[in-house]
């Protein structure tokens, strides 16, 4: 396909489009870690169940990215898109009617599998609206909208100051994603890489699951990318999630601790468009190895922070150049695979990082359940930082020496 095929007026609606849901997407997953104090005091839950609710919400991404994927592959991005917001918009609702534990935890997984079936076919449309050279700054683009509806969730927490306030910030993760739907339906189009796709006898449905991540020469590239996203957000879904109660024993306010995770969704939303556009401009060796340096300083500079500012600057910085990181792998991963198993290749690597956000927000709340320390846990994610660099490192490097596919159409 040529740039004249690239429609610039429908590339920035696909891309602005999918941003917009990518907000809402932001807003949903911040939203349990916004709720944790004030929902753990209402229903009397420990460290050790919130981590289990927050592990449930994760545990729907990891079936929900494998999954929305495949099916974009198989029906498209859009349809599958658009099932995948009503889903998760449906079932944050349904979060604010929660009875107990046990229904906690059902509304969060079933939120979590339509969060996770979105992301592959955002990254899918917007890396096959635009030229491959611009295919970074367009991921990047859609992904910025996470963190910066992450930080909307964490306004909403600031503003909503009564004990069952908690309920607002999955009142408008509900009613949002509804009433974006009729948008989708109107304005959003369908992938012309993939309608391309779909007139080939060996289209979409021929390219199995196998071949799509291992065949061609990917098999190498398919493991390291996914090792890289397994640590990264390991790290990421961490701080998502326990940032709010962790700076709260550091005898933060709840204002104060509500601010310290609005700076590190700001930083994320920067990093998510100003580090993915770096890539496309000054290459990808340079651009992964700068992210994960700054990651591990960032990490450094939060765990040794103990008033309010130095917590909001280390927030800052870990949102910057995490969330700024995980765009660059969301745009890593989009170039690997060609178009015809983009969703499936693309789901798949999602789906194991998810499994990161599962065991981050699970193995911190069973380690501050045994009384370890939160500067303990920000410690001992330095390590899994730099096994991801190594790992991402890997998949660049194979591109250079021609082993992958990572200019694929």
């Amino acid at each position: 396909m040529n740039t004249s095929e690239y429609g610039r007026a429908g590339g920035a609606r696909t891309i602005g489009l999918c941003l917009l849901v990518a907000l809402l997407e932001g807003l949903d997953l911040q939203s349990a870690g916004i709720a944790a104090p004030r929902m753990a005091h209402e229903f009397s839950l420990g460290a050790a169940q919130m981590g289990w609710a927050f592990g449930m919400g994760a545990l729907g991404l990891l079936p929900g990215a494998a999954l929305g994927g495949r099916l974009a592959d198989r029906f498209g991005r859009k349809r599958v898109l658009m099932l995948s917001v009503a889903l998760f918009g449906v079932f944050s609702l349904a979060t604010t009617h929660v009875w107990n534990f046990e229904s906690l935890l059902a509304a969060r997984f079933l939120t979590g599998l339509g969060l996770g079936a979105a992301m592959p076919n955002l990254i899918a449309l917007c890396s096959e609206a635009v030229p491959p050279r611009q295919r970074s700054t367009a991921v990047g683009a859609m992904y910025c909208g996470m963190p910066f509806g992450a930080a909307l969730g964490a306004a909403i927490g600031v503003v909503s100051t009564d004990p069952a306030g908690w309920r607002h910030v999955f009142y408008v993760g509900g009613i949002g994603p509804l009433l974006v739907l009729p948008l989708l339906a109107l304005w959003l189009n369908e992938s012309a890489q993939f309608a391309a796709t779909r007139a080939d006898a060996a289209g979409p449905a021929d390219a199995s699951v196998a071949h799509a991540l291992w065949g061609e020469g990917r098999a190498a590239t398919t493991a390291t990318l996914w090792v890289s996203y397994l640590g990264t957000l390991v790290v990421l879904y961490f701080l998502l999630n326990w940032l709010p109660s962790m700076v709260m024993t550091r005898g933060l306010t709840h204002a104060q601790s509500s601010f310290v995770q609005v700076m590190f969704n700001v930083g994320g939303g920067l990093g998510a468009i100003g580090i993915a556009s770096l890539m496309d401009h000054i290459g990808r060796r340079r651009t992964v190895v700068g992210m994960y340096v700054g990651i591990a300083c960032a990490l450094a500079l939060l765990t040794g922070a103990s008033d309010a500012r130095w917590l909001a600057g280390g927030a800052l910085m870990c949102g910057m150049f995490l969330v700024g990181g995980q765009s660059v792998l969301y745009a890593l991963a989009s170039a690997i695979y060609p178009t015809r198993m983009r969703g499936t290749g693309v789901g798949a690597a999602v789906a194991v990082g998810r499994l990161g956000s599962i065991l981050g927000p699970f193995v911190a709340g069973q380690l501050l359940a045994l009384g370890e320390s939160t500067t303990m846990l920000m410690a001992s994610s330095i390590p899994l930082v730099v096994v991801a660099a190594l790992s991402a490192l890997t998949v660049v490097a194979r591109d250079r020496a021609g082993v992958s596919v990572l200019s694929a159409e």
